[in-house]
């Protein structure tokens, strides 16, 4: 005896679902996910009791770091060298050319003395003329 076979049906996979779940995944992690600003050298910041907050200006400051081992870093690059040459040539190529750029000098309050004067004596004999020192707001005991 033969019994009739019943034709098969193609098997499909919706894929429908599967596409939303995964957008609505893609959409939990960009709207979790929190952006830092890293920098290659881990700089705490001195405090200081006077001072004002910086305004939004439209020329994007060059941003000098000193490591707590006296390195240097410009705008988050590393360089090479720690001397005077080395950081008066990165902030020229840097600025290409415009002294009217802010240089902002974030140095970490245990940096020598000596590396915050060579950041210091950089920025003033290539010509720039806006020099800000980066603090922390003092704490009230």
């Amino acid at each position: 005896m033969r019994f009739p076979r019943k034709p098969r049906e193609p098997v499909d996979i919706n894929l429908a679902p599967l596409i939303d779940v995964v957008f609505i995944l893609l959409l939990f992690f960009v709207v979790t996910t929190t952006f830092t600003r890293e920098t290659q050298l881990k700089v705490d910041l001195p405090e200081a009791v006077s001072g004002e907050a910086v305004s939004a200006e439209a020329k994007a400051p060059l941003e000098i770091l000193v490591g707590v081992d006296g390195s240097f870093a410009l705008n988050g690059k590393s360089l090479s060298k720690n001397d005077l040459t080395t950081l008066m040539e990165a902030l020229r190529v840097e600025s290409g050319g415009d002294k009217t750029l802010p240089v902002v000098l974030s140095a970490d309050g245990k940096a020598p003395h000596q590396a915050v004067v060579i950041a210091m004596d950089a920025a003033a004999k290539l010509g720039f003329a806006q020099l800000r020192i980066t603090t922390v707001e003092a704490q009230e005991p």
